[in-house]
């Protein structure tokens, strides 16, 4: 087996502030805080895993190293200062994980780093992964050094829990927060990789991917290569559905035909086949929720951004959207959330979900016998649906 390869997310790390993927927020006050030489010495980015915070801490410790920045301040990744530090050889950035190296002595050594200047450019960078790891010792032995380094050192903190951080060690760093990556952002990234890589890739495939990263762009890139590797330079809608063991969207938008037909035996055909593939029964359900879900965003032309999925499959929600009518939807959704909520104690879970499909296929006939009217105490901040009897 040869070891020449290099996994996506290793691959095609940003090495410019301009490559970060979904984080401008924080690229740009970080470039503006290097233009008009504000930078503080200590910062804490905190976010979501796997969307940028140690990749910016290294280009940020890159650029104010490097011989040669550029104009807009972004390292020119050809002298031999940037070259060092993509390579991770360079003595300028000290990193740290905090998960284990989390004791006293541990940030006592670190602190024995921090006195000395660095053997060549003109700071130091100290970057601690998983900072909230480090015990409450640990984080006292830090303050003074935290507070008052010297002009060669820079701290950078990277956490995803910063609410398990000292409120003495947030006083003492600039905190910038990283935000989840959008689904769009994602799966044009990965467009990008597929081209690089000489993939074809489908347009759906890309953005189900980026859907099922849950924001991360690490985990995309993860799903990327894992599924990319079964398909053999072709990746297919299809290929994603069986690699990631999920439902397609032609269950819920089929299944939703079905219970506006009231066809009741035939959902419970489709879902009973469903099962027999793997699938739990909760899982089928919040699918469903989901979709119904997707269909009510459908039903304003202001909230059609918050589809998150791909070209076709947005033309088949906004196709099924003028199909059903948002009391269906208000009430589906609230059936599927009470059978999710009561579904772990359950004793029979498979008929739980069942009877949660009976009542979503007669809907219909329950409102045509209880219609739905605003309840006389409505106020205009909360207002209740209920049935007349």
């Amino acid at each position: 087996m040869s070891n020449k390869y290099v996994v996506s997310a290793r691959k095609y790390r940003p090495q410019q502030f301009s490559e970060v993927v979904g984080q401008a927020h924080i690229t740009e006050t970080l470039k503006n805080a290097l233009k008009s030489d504000h930078l503080a010495h200590a910062f804490l980015f905190c976010g979501p895993r796997g969307v940028g915070k140690t990749t910016c801490a290294r280009i940020l410790a890159k650029v104010l190293n490097c011989e040669r920045p550029t104009a807009d301040f972004e390292p020119c990744n050809s002298c031999d200062m940037c070259r060092t530090m993509s390579k991770n050889t360079s003595f300028n950035i000290i990193e740290q994980d905090g998960a284990s190296n989390n004791k006293v002595d541990d940030i006592r050594d670190l602190i024995g780093h921090v006195n000395s200047p660095p053997p060549q450019g003109n700071y130091k960078v100290f970057i601690i992964d998983e900072v909230h790891m480090l015990t409450s010792q640990a984080f006292n032995a830090f303050l003074k050094t935290l507070e008052e380094p010297p002009a060669h050192a820079i701290f950078i903190l990277a956490t995803t829990e910063k609410h398990k951080i000292l409120p003495t060690i947030l006083s003492r760093c600039q905190i910038y927060d990283f935000k989840r990556v959008e689904v769009d952002d994602i799966a044009q990234h990965l467009k990008y990789i597929s081209k690089e890589e000489g993939i074809e890739a489908e347009e759906e495939a890309l953005h189900l991917i980026a859907q099922k990263a849950d924001g991360a762009l690490r985990d995309s890139l993860s799903l990327f290569d894992r599924i990319s590797s079964a398909c053999e330079g072709a990746l297919t809608y299809q290929a994603v559905i069986d690699n990631l063991n999920i439902l397609d969207y032609d269950y819920y938008f089929q299944t939703t035909d079905l219970l506006l037909e009231k066809n009741l035996s035939a959902v419970l055909s489709r879902f009973q086949e469903v099962l027999r593939q793997g699938f739990e029964p909760q899982q089928i359900l919040n699918g469903l929720s989901e979709h119904f879900r997707d269909l009510l965003v459908c039903q304003n032309p202001g909230t059609v951004q918050l589809l998150e999925v791909g070209r076709q499959i947005k033309e088949r929600y906004l196709e099924q959207a003028k199909t059903v009518d948002l009391p269906f939807l208000l009430s589906a959704m609230e059936i599927c959330n009470t059978c999710d909520t009561h579904y772990a104690r359950a004793i029979n879970k498979r008929l739980h979900v069942e009877l949660a499909l009976a009542k979503l296929a007669y809907i219909q006939d329950a409102r045509e016998v209880y219609p739905f009217q605003a309840t006389a105490d409505s106020t205009p901040e909360k207002k209740k649906l209920v049935l007349k009897k």
